[in-house]
């Protein structure tokens, strides 16, 4: 098993990647961050829980165990920036959300580490997720990718007012084919919950990166608005009650897309 991620091969065309629910900082790095960076507290908490039961449906997980904050597996390796011209954080963050320094002064990563971090950290979850999504396509013909994600409802740093719970994300249109786009729409419109299409969030690097329609690869991302199923303070708690209703819409929306009816040409 990886050092650095969690593995699981599945039958199916569907691949679920956990890029920021990952906690461990090696000790290496560990030692440069402020007490805010050790605190880890950007992490998309407890995401692989909430999708547990996608386990049964026979689909690939493959799930980071690094937090963010040694590098982020949602950024272009180049270091261009998602969000030209609005507030976002980059691939080695040096501040967290609310803007708070995550390196004590002096140590925070320069060119020569970050070089270092994409080799070691980056470069093996890329790796491996182009490997299942080669696995998945040969098999099927096809291959879905859904990334999965939760922050914070509100963070004005990064954004304005509150986030919807369900925020959906295909680089505009432009990462996964428009039918099957409407059809978790349309899935996601029968849930009691606020929701957004490419909205705020229109799908990270990972999305837009392995996104290919035309090549029979489709990639979505789920950003969820933690207060639907945690407390959004430390001890960053668990609410079972909520997770359970918020559990419900996603089986659905996991179903719809495990049963789209891909007809690669």
């Amino acid at each position: 098993m990886s050092a650095l991620f969690t593995l699981h091969e599945g039958a199916s065309p569907l691949i679920l990647s956990f890029p920021h629910s990952g906690t461990r900082i090696p000790e290496d790095i560990a030692q440069n961050l402020t007490p805010a960076g050790r605190a880890v507290a950007d992490t998309d908490w407890h995401v692989p829980r909430l999708y547990a039961f996608a386990r049964a449906l026979d689909v690939t997980w493959i799930e980071a165990k690094l937090s963010r904050y040694v590098i982020d597996l949602n950024r272009a390796p180049d270091g261009a920036p998602l969000y030209p011209g609005q507030q976002t954080t980059s691939l080695c963050p040096h501040e967290s959300f609310t803007g708070e320094p995550l390196w004590q002064q002096g140590r925070a990563p320069d060119e020569a580490e970050t070089a270092r971090r994409l080799q070691r950290y980056f470069t093996p979850y890329h790796d491996a997720l182009t490997a299942q999504i080669d696995r998945v396509k040969a098999r099927h013909g096809y291959a879905i990718l859904y990334d999965c994600h939760s922050i914070r409802g509100t963070i004005p740093r990064l954004f304005d007012g509150a986030l919807p719970v369900l925020n959906l994300g295909t680089n505009s249109g432009r990462s996964c084919d428009g039918g099957l786009q409407n059809a978790v729409e349309t899935q996601m419109a029968q849930h009691p919950f606020s929701q957004v299409s490419n909205g705020r969030f229109t799908g990270g690097w990972i999305t837009r990166h392995y996104g290919r329609p035309e090549a029979h690869v489709h990639a979505l991302q789920m950003e969820i608005a933690q207060h639907a199923y945690m407390d959004e303070a430390p001890p960053w708690r668990w609410d079972a009650q909520k997770a359970a209703r918020l559990q419900q819409a996603l089986r659905a929306i996991v179903k719809t897309v495990l049963d789209w009816p891909a007809r690669p040409a």
